[in-house]
C-alpha cells in the first residue's frame, strides 16, 4: 500500500490535533481565569519593581546635588532638652521620670479576673467577655487604661460594662431583683 500524499496526512494530523484540543478545552477554560490573573499580577509586580529601581537610581543621582542635613530641625529628643530647674529651691519635688512610671506599670500585677489579660488579642478578649461580671470588667478597664491604653480594648470593655449596667438588660441583677 502506497502512503497517502503529504498534504492529506497533514490535514488528518491537524484534524486529530483539533479534536484533542477540543477535548482539553473544558479543563483549560476552568483554569484560564487563574492563569490570566496570575500573569496580570506578575506583570504588575514587574512594573512596580522597575519603577522602584528607577526611583532608587534617581534618588542616588540626585543625592549628589542636595546636601544631607546632619540633624533635622524637627528632630528633638528628651535628652536634648535641658530642664530649667532653679537651684535655690530645694523643697521642690523632683521631675517626673517617665521611665520610672513605665517600669512601675510593667511591674503591676495582672487583673485577677483574667491573669493572662495582657497577652490576649482583641478577638480572644471578646470571646471571654460574657463570662465576666461587671466588677471584673471594671477591673480590666482600669488595668487597660493604666497600662497599654489601647482604644479598641477600652472601647469594647466600656461598651460591655454599659450593656451590663443598662436597666433593660435581662442579665442585669438590678433588673432581676425588680421582677
Amino acid at each position: 500500500m502506497k502512503p497517502l500524499p503529504l498534504p492529506v496526512r497533514l490535514a488528518a494530523g491537524l484534524a486529530v490535533t483539533a479534536v484533542e484540543q477540543a477535548r482539553k478545552l473544558p479543563q483549560q477554560l476552568a483554569g484560564l481565569p487563574v492563569t490570566v490573573v496570575s500573569e496580570a499580577l506578575q506583570l504588575s509586580m514587574r512594573v512596580q519593581q522597575t519603577v522602584t529601581e528607577l526611583a532608587i537610581k534617581g534618588d542616588d543621582a540626585l543625592a549628589v546635588l542636595r546636601p544631607v542635613e546632619e540633624e533635622p530641625e524637627w528632630a528633638t529628643f528628651d535628652e536634648d532638652e535641658e530642664l530649667d530647674e532653679p537651684e535655690d529651691e530645694p523643697d521642690e519635688e523632683p521631675a517626673h521620670d517617665p521611665w520610672e512610671a513605665e517600669e512601675q506599670a510593667l511591674a503591676a500585677e495582672p487583673p485577677a479576673a483574667l491573669p493572662n489579660y495582657d497577652e490576649l488579642t482583641l478577638p480572644q478578649l471578646r470571646a471571654r467577655l460574657r463570662t465576666l461580671s461587671a466588677d471584673d470588667l471594671r477591673q480590666l478597664l482600669e488595668h487597660e487604661r493604666t497600662h497599654a491604653g489601647r482604644p479598641e480594648f477600652t472601647g469594647m470593655l466600656a461598651r460591655r460594662i454599659a450593656n451590663l449596667d443598662a436597666p433593660s438588660n435581662p442579665g442585669n441583677p438590678s433588673t432581676e431583683a425588680q421582677q
